[in-house]
């Protein structure tokens, strides 16, 4: 677990551990979320890396009769 502090400006360096095990690249952008007495960043997947993630998932997959 790593101690990091705000600065007077509200920022926050996030541990290079944790930066490299979540592969946070400079410019990324990660979402805040406050749970409870906490806070949690998650970074955000770009859409371009999420393209083909589904394929193969379903293939035998057929549409109700009486659907179009």
């Amino acid at each position: 677990m790593s101690v990091v502090t705000i600065s007077s400006k509200w920022q926050v360096v996030i541990p290079k551990d944790v930066r490299e095990k979540l592969r946070i690249k400079p410019g990324q952008k990660v979402q805040a979320f406050a749970i409870g007495d906490r806070i949690e960043l998650v970074p955000v997947v770009p859409l371009d890396q999420l393209k083909g993630f589904l394929k193969g998932l379903l293939p035998d997959f057929e549409r109700e009769p009486d659907r179009l």
